[in-house]
Parts: structure tokens; C-alpha cells; sequence
């Protein structure tokens, strides 16, 4: 899988689907960067989907959505989120939000397949309480549930006992996959399992 990643209001990944289309996971802001970016790939998107529902991950679904006619997927827990700056946490930080007003959700477990691509839902709360992994061939796109060396927040409608649980489910995930989070740098698996203090609580 051909990944490309921007660094927008949180980091955004295109996964070329290998037909001259292609699968975009969070998208916060810079729609038009990122239209751009696609262009000069010339791909066009397949599919729009949500590690969870805060703003940073998903402020720009509805504009994306918009200019390409993708579908925006999400987690059915965090679907409330995408309906107002208030839900999605955007008015704590004084900014602007637009709703997404068309989406579909899934549930742990669900297989999303788009072209090559195929990604395995991993339901993962504690950041919200509908965050998700996608899990694909030697990837994992962790969202804000897993870091380089950390974890994500828990003090913005998440909760630290279901991360505990959801680190313990990540911790046990077969393979040295490569781990492409929310934020930061990359990773892989290994390496979080040797050196992360978080996935101590296995």
C-alpha cells in the first residue's frame, strides 16, 4: 500500500487504492492543499475516513466530501460528533466547524475494502468513545489512541480505563506493523511495544 502523509491540523493520509483512486484517513483542514496534493497524484478520493470525531481529525470531511462526492465513515459512537463545533470539541478552542451532513458508520470488526486496500476495524476507545485503529496490510493507522513513545488524551470526552483496555488490545496485535498516528512521527509496532511506557499495562 503507496501511503502519503500531510501534515495538516493533524496528520492526513492518502493510500493510493492502486486504481487511480484513493482512501483519505482524517482530514481536519487544508482541503485545498490536500486536493492539490491529489491532483498531482491524480487520484481521485474513493472514501473519507475518521479515527474519531474531534475536529482536528475531522473539521474538513465535509468540505472534502463536497468537492469529491466520497463518502465520510466514521464509528457509529462518534458519529454525534461530526454535527456541530460543540460535539466535536471545535467551539472549546474558539474555532469554526462545518457539520458533516452525510456519513455512514461501522462497528468493531468491520472490513472496509476500496480497490487494493483493505483496512480492519479495531474499535479502540478511550480518546472518545468511538475511536478506531485500521488495521491493513503491515500498516496501522492508530488515530489519536496511539503515539511514537505516547497516547492520546483522555480528558476530552475519553475515558483513561477503556484506553488502558484499548492499549492492551493494540499491544497484542500480531506483526511489526508500521504505526502511522494522529500526530507526531511514525512508528511501528515493535518499537512502541519495546520502548512505549504505555503498552506496559499489557
Amino acid at each position: 500500500m503507496q501511503i502519503e502523509r500531510m501534515h495538516l491540523s493533524s496528520n492526513t493520509y492518502i493510500a493510493d487504492c492502486g486504481d487511480g483512486t484513493a482512501v483519505v484517513v482524517d482530514i481536519g483542514s487544508g482541503v485545498e492543499q490536500l486536493c492539490n496534493k491529489l491532483r498531482e497524484m491524480q487520484l481521485n478520493v474513493q472514501a473519507i475516513l475518521l479515527t474519531h470525531g474531534h475536529f482536528d481529525h475531522s473539521g474538513g470531511a465535509e468540505a472534502l466530501r463536497k468537492q469529491t462526492g466520497a463518502p465520510v465513515y466514521i464509528h457509529e459512537l462518534d458519529a454525534p460528533m461530526l454535527t456541530s463545533g460543540k460535539a466535536s470539541f471545535a467551539d472549546m478552542f474558539g474555532l469554526p466547524y462545518e457539520p458533516v451532513t452525510e456519513y455512514r458508520t461501522f462497528g468493531d470488526g468491520a472490513v472496509l475494502t476500496f480497490g487494493a486496500v483493505s483496512l480492519k476495524v479495531l474499535h479502540t476507545p478511550g480518546h472518545t468513545a468511538g475511536s478506531v485503529c485500521f488495521i491493513g496490510e503491515e500498516v496501522l493507522f492508530s488515530g489519536d489512541t496511539l503515539f511514537r513513545g505516547s497516547i492520546g488524551r483522555t480528558d476530552i470526552g475519553g475515558n483513561r480505563m477503556q484506553m488502558r483496555d484499548s492499549l492492551v488490545k493494540i499491544a497484542a496485535i500480531p506483526g511489526d506493523l508500521r504505526v502511522l498516528p494522529g500526530h507526531d512521527r511514525e512508528s511501528t509496532l515493535d518499537r512502541e511495544r519495546q520502548y512505549n511506557p504505555y503498552l506496559a499495562v499489557r
